[in-house]
């Protein structure tokens, strides 16, 4: 799949200015501390601190802002238990049309709140792949609707890759740039932005050791979806999409993968050193960093904390 020629680096630039008024940009850190643990120099992007928690508020807003008039008349939908859930709804209510929500019936109430809150029409279903598929179609069918889904999708994956442009647009320049990979948006559009903007830059995906599909399809050369994915880091369970894919094939030099033991130990070095409220997917690339001192020594490495929509009251750590 030649994935390139999709999204370019006037695209990126055109998705960020689209999409201005409804994300932040958002801050860069750094922890000396942490940097004399890693042995190397760290920079994160904090989309902890973006609209509704995650950078997942980028790829909706990106994807809803794109739709024409005629699309937009009987509005959007997904199926989704997490932030694509309210960065759809949140998108759709600012652009002025409805938003359907498929959610399991466990889906956290925090997050069914959430969804509510930012004026998402929520239907739940069964907790099963087919539940929320055939609930979609339904909603669908019924509404009228177009499906945005939460990441194998061009306009997402376009929305997505502005995090990575707002870090090259701040001058740095970097030896590597790590980003979580679960379905593979950010990803995919990470490495999109890397090739447009920084192509000195490797890209590199990090990946729980319990959900290893991106690991394991980009050793093979072919997608080999998640079978019982088991990991602390909830938001990274799901299988890597088609379109993620190529574009990962072609444009990522590794994908790394840490144990739920090492992702829980940088989550509270996080937490600890930097005083930031991340949730556990966020810590992966980090723990890849330390799991990988010597490929990583005195470099500058770029991480992206994915997003920052964790339950306090049931921390991983004490």
């Amino acid at each position: 799949m030649n994935a390139t020629p999709e999204i370019n680096s006037d695209k990126i630039r055109e998705a960020r200015k689209r999409i201005d008024a409804m994300v932040h940009w958002t801050p860069l850190m750094r922890s000396s501390a942490i940097d004399r643990l890693a042995g190397c120099e760290l920079v994160f992007k904090c989309e902890n601190f973006q609209k509704v928690g995650a950078f997942k508020a980028r790829g909706a807003a990106n994807a809803v802002l794109k739709l024409d008039p005629s699309q937009r008349v009987n509005g959007v939908a997904t199926h989704s238990s997490g932030n694509h859930a309210a960065a759809l709804a949140r998108a759709a209510t600012a652009a002025g049309i409805p938003a359907f929500i498929v959610m399991p019936s466990n889906a956290p109430e925090i997050k069914k709140q959430a969804v509510k809150e930012y004026g998402g029409q929520i239907f739940e279903c069964e907790p099963n792949l087919r539940a929320r598929e055939e609930g979609l179609k339904k909603v669908v069918d019924t509404y009228g609707a177009v499906f945005i889904p939460p990441y194998d999708h061009w306009d997402v994956i376009e929305g997505q890759a502005t995090c990575a442009f707002e870090i090259f647009e701040e001058g740095l320049s970097l030896d590597a740039l790590l980003s979580p990979v679960g379905g593979g948006g950010l990803l995919a559009g990470t490495a999109l932005s890397a090739h447009a903007f920084a192509p000195n830059t490797k890209v590199i995906g990090a990946e729980p050791e319990g959900a290893d599909d991106a690991k394991r399809s980009f050793l093979a050369g072919r997608r080999i979806p998640v079978d019982q994915p088991k990991t602390v880091a909830d938001g990274l369970l799901t299988s890597l999409g088609e379109i993620n894919f190529g574009i990962i094939s072609q444009h990522v030099t590794d994908i790394l993968t840490v144990s739920d033991e090492e992702i829980i130990a940088a989550m509270k070095l996080i937490y600890e050193r930097m005083k930031l409220v991340i949730e556990p997917s966020c810590a992966v690339p980090l723990a890849a960093v330390l799991r990988n001192k010597s490929r990583f020594q005195n470099q500058k490495v770029g991480i992206i904390l994915s997003g920052g929509n964790v339950d306090l009251a049931n921390l991983p750590f004490r």
